[in-house]
């Protein structure tokens, strides 16, 4: 049983990240805007958190054995994050990444596609930058976990493959995983550690 620190917790991953979590006897420090969206769940202890405030950030990370930021790219600075994360004293952080910089062929992201969608593009981009900042970070034990293309609700099956840096695609050519199994994933990297400072992705 471990002590995670989970920032961004009310949201689509961060919740479904949270129950994998303490269904597997995980006691955790959820941190929201909005605290009161998180469930009442046993073990669970919801605070309110900015992600902009460093120091306040700091103080609430203190203290755990991981740190798990699931917030979105676009709301987020990547250096305000890792430099809270270094300064709470926590080795451990692992962030709930993006599709975009995923290779569909060699050279070529998922991002700089036509078909990606414009929506997308500069979330897609944040993502990046973010990888890229983790990638020159030597005293953190990071990891970077990207989703398939088409992440969204569904059901917990904990079926679907590993890979690298490749976007994962059936054999119907679709790239998918649900919020559910990406959430198993996570949580198997905390409990088995296979990704230490590197980018790895799920799919089915």
């Amino acid at each position: 049983m471990a002590k995670i620190a989970l920032i961004g917790a009310s949201g689509n991953a961060g919740s479904r990240i949270l129950k994998e979590l303490v269904d597997r006897g995980h006691r955790v420090t959820a941190i929201a805007r909005n605290p009161e969206k998180i469930a009442t769940l046993s073990g669970v202890v919801a605070v309110r958190g900015d992600v902009a405030d460093k120091e306040a950030l700091t103080n609430l990370l203190k203290g755990h054995d991981a740190v798990i930021s699931s917030v979105h790219f676009t709301d987020s600075d990547p250096d305000t994050l890792i430099e809270a994360v270094r300064s709470s004293g926590v080795k451990r952080y692992l962030v709930v990444g993006g599709a975009g910089s995923l290779e569909i062929a060699p050279g070529v992201t998922l991002v700089r596609t036509p078909e990606s969608p414009a929506i997308y593009k500069t979330e897609a981009n944040k993502g990046g930058v973010f990888l890229g900042k983790l990638k020159s970070v030597n005293d953190l034990d990071w990891t970077f976990l990207s989703p398939s293309a088409m992440f969204v609700p569904g059901e917990r099956t904990a079926t679907f493959r590993l890979g690298t840096e490749s976007l994962l695609t059936a054999g119907d050519g679709r790239s998918t995983i649900s919020f559910e199994d990406y959430a198993v994933a996570l949580v198997d990297e905390i409990v088995t550690p296979n990704h230490v400072k590197q980018r790895f992705t799920v799919g089915y």
